[in-house]
């Protein structure tokens, strides 16, 4: 309980100036808010003394004009009594009056217009509970109590055992005085965020005044938890502002301790509502040992238009102690853009922005969140798009940003641009008649990309040389699709014809210099070849001619057992068989490739003089002529849906179960080649089994490799027996996943639609269980399993297997009480990768929660006991060990 105690008296503070979320009462202005509240409170005093005495100071000042100008309407379902001189209404059971703006509503009401009163109670049944409340509305005002009494003329009202919300807290007192349209005073009052008809905490103001939708002022006040007092420390008086729009105002930091950082305050600031376009939030983070942060973000938004977000994070980490070795410093930044367009601003071009961009050290050492933490790469777009109405044409243009933090590359794209036209027939008449004539089916289109990108690293991206290390150029694609036909009515035929070009702004020259040493030559590239850029445009195409064609092949199976379930099943193959030419764009008169000697003995090779173009370099050496081909097959079953045993196999659907999604293989063979002329065969799979997705794939290479590795023209199936005849595994892979979930509980006399089931019978004994307690559990489980393999190579010869397995669940054991858990394993290594255990507790208006990640570089602890509500939200309890406290200097 001590630990309780000394926190409240650390968040005292946060009381006396307590805002709605977001913020709180503006900072400039604190003095002016001091003022008044001390003048609000004497003023408070005053009225509570000279109306100590109660109805009296109803009556208030007779006007000259009439105080009734309005008819009064009044109703009630049981009784209506009417005095003999009509000055007094007396109405019972569900009884209803209203004036202008004023509703009131009460099992009984009694209307004086001679002393302009209104008097209303409620009932007590024959548990004592009070029912039929005088509930009491005067505009957006609601608020009720036992009995109520009002007067038209002053509008002034008494009011006990009343309960107010006033916006995200309520206010149960046992005596209030109205003394406006919208504002009360009230004695020994609770102010408390707990919907309980008995709060479980709240604050007892001895006096106070509440203006609805502006603010609270309190006397003297203190804190009673679970109805026991803390009269120390006490609030000798308090400003609770009230306004249901978002104002400016102090964010109160939270507190804490670190091992490596020290004590700290962290997201203290101000928060500024500007208008109601946008607002602007700046807060900051300072530690005892020396580090800090800040952060500034702003949310804008213009109806119909546009809306999005920006953040820009700073933070300097110091560990150690100054002049050790192991004292470090470490500086780091983060900025965050979100900006999208509203679809109906403007239909033909869009702006919008997805931007997250950061140091790489920045989430390791300052996210607070564990989906952060485990995010290693970070991408960014701003994109532009303008559609040329009433034309084929559309343009768009991005700037993209993408990182790695484990190592800290970066790449950045600015600009990509992309100026596309859709298909065109150039021979289709606008009015056609008839048919559409075989060569009408001639389309063409046309797309013109260029690009400006880096791959750096962090620190090297603004020392880079534009024109040696940036790669830019511009690409052109020209496909041309001839009409495809069908021969024999089943096979598809598809000719074509594709160009492309690309435009290049620098090209290479190689020389072989005898005991040169350029060690930053690429890998590809011996040290002693001098490499010299030569600048200025360079274009380079290539073209190929295609033709294909596919059919599908159907087979059936249907039983021959006419009662049988399973009512057929089709097995869909789709082959596809294709071919391309492409000419030896190695040769001589293209230019793409220069042969150079590359030792003392004459030795030659051929290196690509467009190496490492932002596009690919040239196009490949050597004549190609390729057939390629692909077989994908697909299994269905249709069989009677039984799950429903209501029906009959006549009133039963067919339903449709896929026994195998895909199963293809694809390869391809170069006739014009002298050597190598098969590809590897890829082969996939993807199939549902007891509802988990299963999928497999792997590589075949059809040749054997030497002692290098490098394939050489043996075929596998005449250099080896069993199943590798087939060819060598360069690479598998296996992969699953399955959720599993507790049923929905069915209350009785309700069906799985939502809807009642037939009445019960009489006898029944269902009720007997009704007092007890259902031990029923909700919860969820899921696994993720992943298996790949990549066969030999010189890193690993013995080929290298990765397994990994992700468990992840969710239990609700009661109620009130949530536990989570997740983890990660990677079987080879025979170790955990990030594990982490969530438990909840709902303590209706608090909370109380638990996170423990046992192991790793993320080990850490931390229990919390906080208030529920976000106006509340530095009063908490809480004991913690951080994640930070296990850097190693």
């Amino acid at each position: 309980m001590y630990k309780l105690f000394i926190t409240y008296l650390f968040l005292v503070t946060p009381f006396l100036i307590l805002a709605q979320e977001p913020t709180i009462s503006v900072a400039s202005e604190q003095q002016q808010l001091s003022d008044t509240i001390v003048s609000e409170f004497y003023v408070l005093q005053d009225t509570l003394l000279s109306d100590s005495t109660g109805i009296d100071s109803l009556s208030g000042v007779k006007e000259e004009k009439p105080v009734i100008d309005e008819p009064i309407d009044y109703a009630s379902t049981d009784s209506m009594i009417v005095s003999l001189d009509g000055q007094k209404v007396y109405l019972y059971n569900e009884a209803k009056v209203k004036y202008q703006n004023i509703e009131l509503e009460a099992y009984y009401i009694e209307l004086d217009l001679e002393t302009k009163e209104i008097y209303a109670e409620g009932v007590r049944d024959s548990l004592g509970e009070m029912t039929q409340k005088p509930i009491f509305r005067q505009g957006s005002e609601e608020y009720e109590s036992e009995t109520m009494r009002y007067n038209f003329e002053s509008e002034k009202a008494f009011i006990t055992k009343v309960v107010s919300a006033q916006g995200e807290g309520f206010i149960h007192s046992d005596r209030t005085k109205k003394i406006g349209e919208e504002v009360f005073i009230t004695k020994d009052a609770k102010y408390t965020t707990c919907d309980a008809d008995h709060p479980h905490f709240y604050l007892h103001l001895t006096k106070a005044k509440v203006v609805s939708n502006e603010k609270i002022i309190t006397g003297p006040a203190y804190m009673v938890l679970e109805d026991f007092p803390i009269y120390f420390p006490i609030l000798p008086f308090g400003y609770f502002p009230n306004s249901p729009t978002y104002s400016s105002g102090i964010l109160i930091p939270k507190y804490g301790e670190e091992q490596n950082r020290g004590f700290f305050l962290r997201d203290g600031g101000y928060y500024w509502a500007a208008s109601d376009y946008f607002d602007l939030a700046v807060q900051g983070d300072i530690y005892s040992k020396g580090s800090w942060g800040t952060r500034i973000k702003t949310n804008y938004k213009k109806r119909y238009k546009f809306g999005g977000n920006f953040g820009f994070e700073y933070a300097k980490n110091k560990y150690g102690e100054k002049g050790l070795d192991t004292y470090s410093e470490a500086t780091q930044y983060k900025i965050l853009w979100s900006h999208s367009q509203d679809s109906k601003a403007n239909p033909n071009q869009t702006f919008s922005a997805s931007v997250n961009i950061s140091s790489s050290g920045y989430d390791k050492q300052n996210a607070y969140d564990m989906n952060d933490y485990l995010t290693t790469t970070k991408s960014s777009s701003i994109s532009y798009s303008r559609k040329f109405e009433n034309t084929p044409f559309n343009m768009s243009m991005n700037l993209r940003h993408s990182q790695n933090t484990k190592d800290s590359t970066m790449s950045l794209s600015l600009p990509e641009m992309t100026f596309s036209m859709a298909k065109v027939y150039p021979f289709r008449k606008k009015n056609r008649s008839g048919k559409i004539k075989f060569y009408e089916k001639f389309g063409i289109n046309y797309t013109a990309n260029f690009k400006n990108s880096i791959t750096a690293k962090e620190d090297e991206i603004l020392s880079s040389s534009f024109a040696t290390d940036w790669k830019n150029g511009l690409r052109h694609n020209l496909p041309i699709s001839f009409p495809s036909f069908n021969l024999f009515k089943y096979v598809n035929f598809s000719p074509g014809i594709s160009y492309n070009e690309k435009w290049y702004f620098k090209k290479y020259n190689y020389n072989y210099v005898a005991g040169g040493d350029f060690p930053n030559n690429p890998s590809s590239i011996p040290d002693n070849i001098q490499i010299d850029t030569i600048t200025g445009l360079n274009r380079v195409y290539d073209y190929s001619y295609s033709v294909s064609a596919s059919t599908n092949i159907y087979g059936m199976y249907i039983p021959r057992n006419p009662n049988s379930k399973v009512k057929g099943i089709r097995h869909k193959m789709t082959p596809s068989v294709s071919f391309s030419y492409k000419p030896d764009f190695g040769d001589e008169r293209f230019g793409y490739w220069q042969e150079v000697q590359i030792d003392s003995l004459g030795n030659t090779n051929f290196y690509d003089t467009n190496l490492g173009g932002i596009y690919g370099g040239s196009p490949g050496r050597g004549e190609s002529g390729a057939i390629s081909f692909s077989v994908t097959n697909n299994l269905e079953m249709k069989k009677l849906d039984t799950r429903d045993s209501t029906k009959t196999d006549e009133e039963q659907k067919f339903r449709k179960v896929k026994l195998i999604d895909n199963l293809s293989i694809a390869s391809s063979y170069n006739l014009i080649a002298d050597s190598l002329n098969l590809s590897p065969f890829s082969i996939r799979a993807r199939t549902t089994v007891a509802g988990v997705s299963i999928n497999l794939g792997t590589t075949l290479d059809p040749y054997m490799v030497n002692e290098n590795y490098r394939r050489i023209h043996k075929y596998a199936w005449n250099e080896r027996s069993g199943l590798g005849k087939l060819g060598r595994v360069t690479r598998a892979n296996l992969s699953f996943g399955m959720n599993f979930k507790s049923k929905d509980k069915k209350k009785p006399g309700e069906n799985k639609e939502g809807q009642d089931d037939a009445p019960l019978p009489d006898d029944a004994m269902l009720p007997i269980y009704d007092n007890y307690v259902d031990f029923s559990m909700p919860w969820d489980f899921g696994f993720d399993y992943s298996l790949n393999y990549t066969g030999p190579s010189s890193a690993y010869p013995d080929g290298r297997v990765t397994q990994t397995l992700g468990l992840r669940g969710n239990v609700s054991i009661t109620d009130k009480w949530k536990l989570s858990a997740m983890t990660n394993f990677d079987i080879q290594e025979q170790e955990f990768a990030l594990t982490s255990f969530r438990l909840n507790r709902d303590l209706h208006c608090w909370n109380m929660a638990f996170n423990f990640v046992p192991f790793g570089y993320r080990k850490s602890y931390s229990f919390t006991i906080s208030a529920s509500s976000s106006m509340l939200q530095d009063l908490k309890i809480q004991k913690q060990q951080s994640h930070y406290d296990n850097f190693e200097f």
